[in-house]
């Protein structure tokens, strides 16, 4: 538990004990123990099965969960008794990160919340009456279907609001987006998950009995494992996007690391203007790859030691239409192909390839704009030492409605001050202590090819993500 923040631990504090408060009556009050007994350990063995590699490769979390079962046991138990159906299972369900004990100590709590929330639902909306032993064989489903609902929702609330909370207590999200996009995300998938739970209600109650209720979890599971090979397929991909940035970095030795730190910076730009998850996935992505078409342009340009000819600057300037053709197939990407194509536009258009302007720009190529210069400014390369994060901060203001987006810069500069900035040690840098450039002072360069000084017009200096080319390759402005 050390490595959780405290506010984190006394969020899991709180869930565990209102998780046995919930769950306390079930010993106190009467309960249909075997009904609890059997979906309890339907659930463990669910989890096992799922995430084990005999059935094949594991499948995530949020789909391997199974929650069918823990939504049956909603709609057939009282609420304290629901409560207790998780635990087991989430106890001990492998980890999928350290530190394991929290992790599913928290699962095991937020579930026997969400149970508990859904069952009291369910209960006050009178909708245990149709699945009772005394109700007909088949129920009125539109009476049935409401209470079911509402529940599902009161279950799917349940766990987008505790997500949030450990997701702005644990990794330290803003509050105004730790919850956002959360309840969206999970409402539809909870809802089939409610309806199979519903049908299983139904069997369990029914002359059919129990067993015929597991019926119910086998195209479950093979929904489960299509999810996985859709998983599989991504991952490949993501393999796929590691190899060409190690490439990059291979080719373009002056660079390296710089395409993992844009895709971070990206990542806190788009975090702090509240995009979705999948979102700030796929901007990170574009982060990342934004320079993959370097690989199209000849290496003896990229390393050149002398001045760039204005043809050669033209070479230079095709790789974002050479990497948007590299990326063209990969589907996922969505969003990311546009920035890698554009992130070279200037707000004024003065940029390239296209010379777009204001919001002809995407939103993605804006961003990655404005996380490109940063860190091309703050890194610390072979031939110049990172300028400090106020140096860089101050000259990205300067540009901004010229050059860059000022709402683009306004949240990286939001997130500086929440995160700070520390950025890894490229492979080419000297040996020795890290220099973050936050507050250690540039070094006086031998060399008479330095880059502008802040005070220049915005019309004569250099865009700050090509400062990094010209101070090895002076030439002509585009």
């Amino acid at each position: 538990m050390r490595s959780v923040p405290p506010l984190a631990r006394l969020l899991i504090a709180c869930a565990v004990l209102g998780a046995v408060g919930s769950a306390l009556p079930a010993f106190t009050h009467p309960t249909p123990w075997t009904t609890v007994a059997l979906l309890a350990a339907l659930y463990a063995g669910c989890e096992r099965i799922g995430r084990s590699r005999f059935v094949g490769e594991r499948v995530p979390q949020s789909i391997g969960a199974f929650l069918p079962v823990l939504l049956a046991g909603v709609f057939l138990l009282p609420p304290h008794a629901a409560a207790l159906i998780a635990v087991p299972g989430a106890l001990i369900a492998p980890a999928e990160r350290r530190p394991a004990g929290p992790r599913r100590l928290w699962r095991a709590a937020q579930l026997a919340l969400a149970c508990w929330a859904g069952a009291t639902v369910h209960r006050a909306l009178d909708g245990c009456t149709a699945l009772s032993a005394d109700a007909p064989t088949v129920p009125h489903f539109p009476h049935a279907l409401l209470p079911a609902g509402a529940s599902a929702l009161a279950f799917c609330l349940t766990l987008a609001v505790l997500d949030g909370g450990i997701l702005a207590t644990a990794e330290r999200r803003p509050l105004r987006t730790a919850w956002r996009g959360h309840l969206l995300s999970s409402l539809a998938p909870t809802t089939v998950h409610g309806l199979a739970g519903l049908m299983m209600a139904v069997l369990w109650t029914s002359p059919y009995g129990p067993l015929a209720a597991l019926l119910v979890l086998l195209p479950m599971y093979v929904s489960g494992w299509i999810f996985a090979q859709y998983h599989r397929e991504r991952a490949a991909h993501q393999a796929t996007i590691r190899a060409l940035v190690q490439a990059v970095d291979i080719k373009d030795e002056y660079t390296r690391g710089h395409s993992e730190r844009v895709g971070r910076a990206s990542e806190l730009i788009a975090r702090e203007l509240g995009m979705t998850d999948e979102r700030v996935k796929v901007l990170r992505f574009a982060g990342i790859l934004h320079d993959v078409g370097k690989l199209g342009v000849p290496t003896r340009l990229l390393r050149k030691d002398g001045p760039l000819t204005l043809e050669e600057r033209r070479v230079i300037e095709l790789h974002p239409e050479y990497g948007h053709e590299m990326v063209r197939g990969i589907g996922f990407l969505g969003e990311a192909r546009s920035a890698i194509l554009h992130h070279h536009e200037r707000l004024d258009g003065s940029g390239y390839p296209y010379g777009l302007a204001g919001r002809e720009i995407p939103e993605f190529a804006r961003v990655v704009a404005v996380a490109d210069a940063f860190d091309a400014m703050t890194s610390t390369r072979s031939y110049s030492r990172a300028r400090p994060v106020a140096d860089a901060v101050t000259e990205l203001k300067r540009c901004a409605g010229q050059q860059f987006d000022p709402r683009m810069v306004r949240a990286l500069v939001r997130a500086l001050d929440r995160h700070g900035w520390h950025p890894a040690v490229t492979a080419d840098e000297p040996t020795g202590p890290r220099d973050t450039g936050r507050n250690v002072p540039p070094p006086q360069r031998t060399s008479p090819r330095t880059s502008p000084s802040p005070s220049a017009s915005p019309s004569s200096s250099p865009r700050p993500q090509e400062q990094a080319v010209r101070q090895r390759h002076p030439g002509p402005a585009r």
